[in-house]
Formats: structure tokens, sequence, C-alpha cells
């Protein structure tokens, strides 16, 4: 909520127009709810997800299903509300946030790396399925990338090892860092400008080389 009210703020401050809802994306009378608050849509980017740690026999049932309905039920219900408004409108542009763990194994990131993977399949579906609607629909899987949520995830698991989990997590992508969250917005932002007009069913890896050099 309160990282809304900033956005909000910063983007009125520089002459912009904003305005914030909220909602819980696995419940899909809230999520249908809050789209005809809102009216036209002409991009959706399905932005909102959680992280876990486990393998598939240390993962209890509860932590699964807590991060499928957040990470792919979530992305399905804003679909599902936002795909009929573009296509009374005429067309539209849906950007999916996947991950570099939809692509390679992951070590403890079970019910996290199913849930990107469907992510990137949900993409490739949706592209396909309203071709003929003018909905484009794509996807971007980052590596790490320094947000807040990266520093409270260190802070919450490695407690007195945060400064040597950092370093090792940004030396475990090829390129020596994490990435910055403007070089993922600028990736978003094109591949939602009319710039990118031919490109669909198609997922980016930002990733400082993790998937092609990390091997």
């Amino acid at each position: 909520m309160n990282g809304a009210i900033e956005t909000v703020k910063e983007i009125k401050a520089n002459k912009g127009d904003a305005q914030y809802h909220t909602c819980d994306v696995s419940k899909q009378e809230q999520v249908i709810a809050v789209f005809k608050k809102i009216g036209a849509v002409d991009i959706l980017i399905n932005n909102a997800g959680i992280a876990h740690i486990g393998r598939a026999d240390t993962t209890n049932e509860e932590d699964f299903d807590r991060v499928y309905n957040v990470n792919v039920k979530g992305v399905y219900n804003c679909l599902y509300a936002a795909i009929p408004i573009m296509k009374s409108n005429g067309g539209g542009v849906i950007l999916n946030t996947a991950s570099i763990a939809a692509h390679v194994g992951i070590v403890d990131r079970f019910a996290y790396s199913t849930s990107k993977g469907a992510i990137y399949a949900m993409t490739l579906s949706v592209a396909r399925d309203y071709l003929h609607d003018n909905i484009r629909c794509n996807s971007i899987s980052p590596a790490r990338v320094h947000t807040p949520f990266v520093d409270g995830f260190i802070a919450k698991n490695y407690q007195g090892r945060e400064e040597e989990m950092f370093d090792k997590l940004s030396k475990s992508q090829p390129i020596g860092r994490m990435g910055k969250p403007g070089e993922v917005a600028t990736l978003a932002l094109y591949l939602s400008s009319d710039e990118a007009g031919f490109i669909t069913g198609t997922d980016y890896p930002i990733d400082g080389g993790f998937i092609t050099l990390n091997n």
C-alpha cells in the first residue's frame, strides 16, 4: 500500500496522472471488482508474486498452495478480468513477469519455479489465442534484481549473514551484479509500446547472462 501511494505521488509530482487500487489477486471477485473500477485497459502487467524456499519433499501443501494462488491463479484472475475489456476496446498488450526459474533448475525453489514455468506457458497460450483480437502477450524472465524484496528476503532467511549472502547472490550472475529495477522497467516499457508491435508470444530473459553463461 505504501509503495503504491508513493508511486502515485511521484507520478503526479512529474505532472503525470495515476491512481492505485488494492485487492488480493488470488481472489477473482476482488480482481474483477477492481477492473470494473479502472474501466478501459490498454496494458496489463502481471507482476504480483511471492517466493518460497524448499524442495519437492520439503514444501508443505499450505506453502505450495500459497505460492500457486498468488503467482499462478493471480495472473489467471487478472487475465480473466482484463482480456474481455481489451477485446471490446480493439486490443491491448499483456506482459507477464516470469523468471529465469522457468528456464533453469534453481536449488530449493520448487514451488516458485513451478509457478514461473506456468507463467511462461500461459504467455504462449494467451499470445496464440488472442492474435486476431489484436492482443499481444509476452513475458520477461529476470534474474536477481536488487529491490527491497531482496533485502527483506535476505534479512529474513540469512540473519547475521546479510552482507555475505548479498555478495554471493550478486556474484551468481555472470555479469557480477544484480539487475536494477530501472533496467527491467525499460524492457517492460519497450515491450508495452507500439514500437514492439511485431513481438508476441516471446519470453525475454534479463539476467546478466545467467541462463546462457552460467553452465
